[in-house]
């Protein structure tokens, strides 16, 4: 196996697979899992000079920021 990449391609690509696999199953700590995958994808997408991963890992970052803070909010109740 090469690891070129120091392994981070690969370390990337298992935490994006167990993320998702975590929050299938309804567990919080996915979106944390999910946030260091990213984190991987955007150094990742800087040593390749990937001006689209980069941005696109940084979005989604901030999406999984997002879920794992309303995760636990309770729904809004209607106006009435």
């Amino acid at each position: 196996m090469h690891l070129q990449h120091y392994g981070i391609d690969w370390l990337a690509m298992v935490l994006t697979f167990f993320a998702i696999y975590s929050l299938g199953n309804k567990k919080r700590y996915g979106f944390v899992i999910m946030m260091t995958g990213n984190a991987c994808w955007v150094f990742l997408g800087l040593r390749f000079q990937s001006w689209g991963m980069v941005a696109a890992n940084l979005i989604f970052l901030g999406m999984n920021v997002r879920g794992f803070f309303l995760w636990a909010s309770p729904p809004a109740l209607p106006a009435g």
